[in-house]
């Protein structure tokens, strides 16, 4: 889905809601029919190396699902590409923020404030 206009307007102003999370709290999921559209790092921070940071489609967001990039450089598709490496031992910095389709977020260390999004 797309969000245009007065849609990604509300989505940037975190219209449809946030959720804040440490790594000492259990995972976080967004509300039935949305996702976690983006997440903003309020300390370093690392997701948990299983099931940390589960995309909508693990094969075109970044995630910590080591099978979302198992193609073999040249046999990109529409939906996947090669090359990629799983997110489950990167330092996200303090202050940066990352967007994508997440449905489930977990961390090692550090803090965020995820923001969420209808589905569809």
């Amino acid at each position: 889905m797309a969000l245009t206009g007065t849609k990604f307007n509300e989505l940037s102003l975190g219209q449809y809601g946030s959720v804040y999370t440490t790594s000492s709290s259990e995972e976080i999921n967004p509300p039935t029919n949305h996702i976690f559209a983006a997440i903003t790092f309020l300390e370093d921070t690392v997701f948990d190396a299983t099931g940390g940071l589960i995309a909508e489609t693990a094969t075109k967001f970044i995630n910590t699902d080591t099978a979302a990039h198992d193609l073999a450089a040249g046999a990109e598709t529409e939906v996947q590409g090669t090359g990629g490496i799983v997110v489950d031992s990167v330092t996200f910095p303090k202050g940066i923020t990352i967007f994508g389709r997440w449905t489930e977020i977990d961390l090692d260390s550090g803090k965020i404030i995820a923001y969420i999004a209808p589905k569809h």
